[in-house]
């Protein structure tokens, strides 16, 4: 059916793998990626490790280079913030953005992404009160690192530690604090949050667990301490705030798609709206089985992103990709495989005090995730079985006197 071609809003890494598989399934059809950022779609995660550091650099954060996407015959527009969308009963229809210019589109794919969490309390606007998203954000962190001295990262999450493992390896006072009662507490069990707790403490960062933060205190423009919840005050010249994404789901509401602290899709890339696919950190995944589940993660993003790129093509087929994701914090590097949501039981395999252990997650006796810290063979092990559909025997796992992948059972 001839239509204007297919629209992807959002030149996030989802939405340049829209792109890509399209291109990659065969699809011939008009393809244009409009994205708000004065830049081609870029890598986010090394923002917090790599190039806050200095070891990468902006242009090897590049997704695909420029003759890519002119190759590909991709049509890429930057520096421009989609703002409504008109879609008419055919699945066609017409999206404006900020300046005023309008493009048609017979498929529409939203990759939106979403906008650091903020603090709504006294002094957030204060010089020195940071957040992390993009390359502007990283380069403003990484500039400020090296004039500061007394560094607060406000929330125990994957940024926040990363960052905060970057400072304290430049030899700045770090200080962690966390409003749970545990770090990475969404995330990860809690044997795996105690571990961090301490190995960041070994590393010279302080860390205070069950405490809000209920304003920032300046001398006028310049942040100077950060008040906390129970009554204390910690000094700080820099803060980042990392307490979470809130996804961009303002155009899905105007369409009427479902949102549930994203935009609902299925496992074929889906909306509410069969007619709009939507991936990456702007969505949460309807499971089928009553579940509503938000993943933000590369692995996620891209896996998304070709499901949705097939279904715009015509040619629907399930997620089937197991959920991954990776940390690095100083040396430490965590690796996870699948879901630990819902687990019933968990194994630790080898000593924790070693810094080389995983953390095994079992529900009703079957293996669902896996926590792998410096311990990259338990991660490929578990993530294989979670793909192939096998099992470990859960009253062995913990034995590291057998090698993990001698203990596999592959599915019949």
């Amino acid at each position: 059916m001839p239509h204007p071609g297919i629209l992807i809003i959002g030149a996030s890494q989802a939405g340049a793998q829209v792109a890509a598989s399209l291109r990659e399934g065969g699809s011939t059809a008009p393809v244009t990626l409009v994205g708000a950022e004065p830049r081609l779609p870029y890598q986010r995660p090394p923002l917090s490790k790599a190039f806050l550091t200095g070891r990468a650099t902006e242009e090897s954060l590049l997704l695909r280079s420029a003759d890519y996407y002119r190759d590909h015959d991709i049509d890429v527009v930057t520096g421009e913030r989609v703002t409504d969308i008109a879609l008419d009963a055919d699945g066609t229809g017409t999206a404006t953005t900020r300046s005023g210019r309008s493009f048609g589109f017979g498929g529409l794919a939203l990759t939106t992404g979403g906008t650091p969490r903020r603090l709504t309390v006294p002094g957030a606007g204060l010089d020195g009160v940071l957040h992390l998203r993009d390359i502007d954000d990283a380069l403003r962190l990484r500039g400020a690192l090296d004039a500061a001295r007394n560094v607060v990262v406000v929330g125990g999450g994957f940024i926040g530690l990363e960052a905060a493992a970057v400072a304290r390896a430049l030899g700045k006072e770090v200080v962690v604090v966390e409003a749970l009662d545990r770090l990475l507490a969404r995330a990860v069990a809690p044997v795996t949050s105690d571990f961090y707790r301490a190995a960041h403490e070994r590393r010279g960062a302080r860390v205070l667990l069950d405490r809000g933060v209920v304003g920032f205190e300046g001398d006028g423009t310049q942040v100077t301490s950060v008040a906390l919840s129970d009554g204390s005050d910690v000094p700080a010249d820099l803060v980042l705030v990392g307490i979470g994404l809130v996804p961009h789901t303002e155009l899905a509401e105007r369409l009427g798609l479902r949102v549930e602290a994203g935009i609902v899709v299925d496992a074929c890339g889906r909306t509410s709206d069969p007619r709009v696919v939507a991936a990456g950190d702007c969505t949460s995944l309807d499971t089928g089985d009553g579940r509503v589940v938000r993943i933000e993660s590369v692995g996620n993003a891209v896996a998304q992103a070709r499901v949705a790129a097939g279904t715009l093509a015509g040619s629907p087929a399930p997620l089937a990709a197991v959920p991954w994701f990776w940390s690095d914090q100083a040396d430490l590097k965590l690796q996870i495989a699948g879901l630990g949501t819902g687990h019933d039981t968990v194994v630790v395999r080898g000593d924790a005090s070693s810094e080389s252990f995983s953390v095994l997650y079992f529900r009703e006796g079957g293996i669902i995730a896996v926590d792998a810290v410096n311990a990259p063979r338990d991660y490929m092990v578990v993530k294989r079985v979670l793909e192939t559909g096998g099992s470990l025997p859960l009253d062995r796992v913990g034995d590291t006197g057998t090698a993990l992948k001698d203990l596999m059972v592959r599915s019949a």
